[in-house]
């Protein structure tokens, strides 16, 4: 397998694809890069030889943040957002979604598992009043 900033890309699938495996690069800057490096995109990967993945790996380095430096900066506008208060610090404080998204009827992947808050039976209303009110009545008693 290949290895291009750190990561093995599949030999089987064509060059053009095989390279969007890296973090930080898309199928736009594929084809920028794949253009600066002169190879063809229907190439596969197990086809390239050293000194092709090598100008690849060049162009990457000289023109593109990706992976750890990537991820790294991503991390870091997102603690800047926390720190100044930011709306969208906020969001990201609670865990919800940041660029607008409805909260009312989705956002499931952001708000975890479904809690249904409903109405109680009376008698399970009544039991939940008790409760309360013994452990509320049992730290008054020991202070006396």
């Amino acid at each position: 397998m290949p290895r291009i900033s750190g990561t093995d890309i599949p030999e089987a699938k064509r060059i053009d694809i095989a390279l969007t495996y890296v973090f930080g690069v898309g199928r736009k800057n594929v084809g920028l890069i794949l253009s600066q490096a002169q190879i063809k995109g229907e190439k596969r990967a197990k086809d390239l030889n050293e000194e092709e993945v090598s100008r690849i790996q060049k162009i990457i380095d000289s023109g593109t943040k990706v992976e750890g430096d990537l991820r790294k900066e991503i991390q870091e506008n997102i603690k800047r957002l926390k720190q100044i208060g930011s709306y969208r610090g906020k969001r990201h404080i609670l865990g919800l979604p940041v660029r607008g998204q409805r909260t009312r009827s989705n956002a499931r992947t952001k708000r975890g598992k479904r809690v249904t808050i409903g109405a109680l039976k009376k008698d399970d209303l009544a039991k939940k009043q008790q409760a309360d009110t013994s452990k509320a009545a049992a730290p008054a008693a020991a202070k006396k």
